[in-house]
């Protein structure tokens, strides 16, 4: 007889966990669990003084003693050539964004330090220490910040505050939400690092209106700013309208730069103050992402596209001191690299020709050193400096050196081909203890996006699927980059317009057949799992194939008929499939697991956000109330005050030993005596 599961799971978690300290040597040795991964931190805000004989960097740790469930981020300075290493920033409160100035003698960052529930604001310190000094008073608070060039102001981003109108009818219980009609401005403002006479700093607004700021940068001469702006501030507006423009610094008329269609995006001015570097999709539309290289004259003129990168997906970091290359950032494949890219329309060349993941880099003035972080599958993350010109990696930090890691299940990049002759990575993750000749059962995990892509990152951080964890209980798991993901260039990423579930379902098939043909996988012993996209796949899988024993799909998009009509990204579902529902039904019903119910018999777990706008929560329910009312083993699980994935740590760590025990019921249940043969 079956048994049915059926259960709806609010998750409101008590757990208390000791600070962070070194293992103790007497204490029993610790194995992987979604817990012990949380004493693996992270780094980010990485900045260099101009000089570049400092590094300032920000690293993140959990807070889960008592009711407390948050992240707590200070920032650090280290010396470049690894002898001081200190923490710059402590208290109750975080400290974020980095920033030397160009003098290299203050340090500036992001706070709400200060009064009881105060709002974000940029805070200053002597870099050889003291106290910190709140530079900013902006009523909503900060977004974003940067210094000028001569040291003398900070301009800044700030939402548009509250109204006193709208705070009455607040405080009355008299409002409304007026959809897309109620926006809330993005605005460039500047104001004085030092105080005046009256011991002041008075900001000064720049810009104004229905534009919304996103990246910005000053001129050279500090006379200017260039930014990015977009007619709105929803996140579905930032991929199909964003112009470039340019203020003066002390106020006075905003000049178009750039107003072509499509998104343009982050300018920077050269060091000789010739030029405007910005990434644009080129005048076009191009909603399932392209991100090339493009200059202008500072004055405004015809966009000149540098070469292509890569992927053609570049992350813009800096413009070389002789202002004739362009440093980016770019996925490649399951690596992340730093490319330079020439601005007489020479090829781009590799920077950082290393097999792992370069991360939150930054440059000196001068652009002649860098600092980065850097991590693979089996090296946790820690910071890096090196020559740019002949790069050479030199570790400024060991940040996990207090922790006794654990074994490590291997893991190794595989390749397969698909059913059309298309190459296919994957990162295979060996069980920890793996023997040769003894088959294990494999878990699928699916990225999101589609234009996600898995890199060669720690296999033991902290995150919704902690790799080393499932390994450690004896599975096997398998990460491919299925057609459509980030990393292989443009041609690969748009390979599955219009064919999500189909072709990219090919795909990780093969892969799943070729760990079991390496003599790895048993093939009645399989599970899969994903997440956003990674979540669509999953369900979209179980209605093809009866081959896996469990699935686990986390915030899954089962109808992209619903789905593209209560999210807050329409422009890229549509993107994908050519247009809207009523345009075109057949398609979005062709390609939705919803209307392919009947033909699941894999028990399938659902887990969700409650806050998730970007894939919302009705999606998950309308999931799990059909594979209920058809009598396939589910549950439901709800995370509260989450949106698109876990962002508190208790809630996070929730995650992957909840989809281990539903694997381990109906995957090591089912098949245990065949998986051990």
């Amino acid at each position: 007889m079956q048994v049915r599961y059926r259960s709806v799971i609010l998750i409101c978690l008590t757990i208390t966990t000791a600070p962070l300290q070194a293992q103790d040597e007497t204490a029993e040795k610790p194995v992987w669990t979604p817990a012990f991964s949380m004493e693996f931190r992270s780094i980010n805000g990485v900045t260099m003084s101009p000089d570049g004989s400092k590094v300032a960097y920000v690293v993140r740790t959990p807070v889960m003693e008592g009711e407390k469930s948050e992240y707590l981020s200070h920032i650090w300075i280290a010396s470049a050539d690894g002898k001081v290493n200190f923490q710059y920033t402590r208290g109750e409160k975080s400290a974020t964004n980095p920033a030397f100035s160009p003098d290299g003698n203050y340090l500036t960052f992001l706070s709400t330090r200060g009064k009881e529930k105060a709002k974000t604001q940029v805070w200053a310190m002597r870099v050889l220490g003291g106290e910190a000094k709140q530079i900013t008073g902006a009523e909503a608070g900060v977004a974003s910040y940067k210094w000028s060039p001569d040291g003398a102001r900070i301009a800044y981003t700030m939402r548009d505050p509250e109204t006193a109108v709208e705070k009455k009818a607040k405080d009355e219980k008299r409002h409304v939400v007026l959809v897309n009609q109620q926006y809330k401005y993005s605005h460039l403002y500047v104001i004085p690092f030092m105080e005046d006479e009256e011991g002041e700093r008075k900001a000064q607004r720049l810009t104004s209106g229905n534009l919304h700021i996103s990246a910005y940068d000053w001129s050279p001469a500090g006379e200017a700013i260039a930014f990015a702006h977009q007619p709105d501030p929803r996140i579905n507006t930032s991929g199909l309208a964003r112009d470039i423009a340019s203020v003066p610094a002390d106020s006075g008329a905003v000049t178009q730069l750039v107003t072509w269609e499509g998104a343009d995006n982050n300018p920077r001015y050269s060091p000789d103050g010739h030029w405007i570097a910005f990434t644009s999709n080129g005048g076009t539309e191009q909603r399932v992402g392209l991100s090339d290289l493009f200059v202008i004259p500072a004055t405004g003129g015809t966009p000149i596209k540098l070469a292509e990168t890569p992927d053609r997906s570049a992350g813009l970091l800096a413009w070389s001191a002789d202002s004739k290359t362009v440093y980016i950032s770019e996925g490649y494949k399951t690596l992340r690299r730093i490319y330079a890219v020439p601005t007489d329309g020479g090829k781009p060349m590799v920077v950082t020709d290393v097999d792992g993941v370069i991360g939150s880099t930054a440059l000196n003035k001068a652009t002649d050193r860098m600092a980065f972080t850097f991590q693979t599958p089996d090296i946790p993350v820690d910071l890096y400096t090196s020559a740019v010109q002949s790069f050479k990696m030199t570790k400024l930090t060991d940040l996990h050196r207090d922790i006794d890691i654990p074994p490590l299940g291997k893991t190794e990049l595989i390749q397969w081909k698909s059913y059309d002759g298309l190459e296919i990575d994957g990162l295979l993750t060996y069980p920890v203890g793996y023997k040769k000749g003894k088959r294990y059962p494999l878990i699928l995990n699916i990225h999101g996006g589609p234009a996600g892509m898995y890199a060669k990152s720690f296999t033991g951080n902290p995150s919704i699927y902690v790799i080393q964890y499932f390994a450690q209980q004896g599975y096997a798991v398998l990460r491919p980059n299925p057609r459509g993901s980030s990393g292989y260039g443009k041609k690969f990423r748009y390979a599955n317009v219009k064919d999500w579930g189909f072709g990219d379902y090919e795909d990780v098939i093969s892969g799943v057949d070729t760990i079991i043909k390496m003599g790895i996988a048993h093939e009645d012993s399989l599970a899969v799992m994903g997440w956003s996209y990674g979540g669509y796949l999953t369900s979209f899988l179980v209605t093809k194939t009866q081959r896996f024993r469990a699935a686990s799909v986390g915030a899954g998009l089962p109808n992209l008929i619903s789905m593209q009509l209560t999210n807050d990204i329409p422009g890229y579902l549509g993107a994908h499939f050519g247009g809207e529902p009523w345009e075109d039904y057949e398609i979005y019903e062709k390609h939705s697991a919803i209307y392919r119910i009947k033909n699941v018999t894999t028990p399938s777990q659902i887990l969700h956000g409650e806050r998730d706008v970007r894939v919302p929560t009705s999606q998950g329910y309308e999931f799990f109330n059909a594979l209920d009312r058809i009598g396939i083993p589910t549950e439901m699980v709800v995370y509260p005050r989450t949106p698109h994935g876990p962002r508190e740590p208790k809630l996070l760590m929730d995650v992957s030993s909840r989809i281990l025990k539903w694997f381990d019921t109906h995957v090591k249940g089912k098949g245990k005596d065949k998986a051990a043969s």
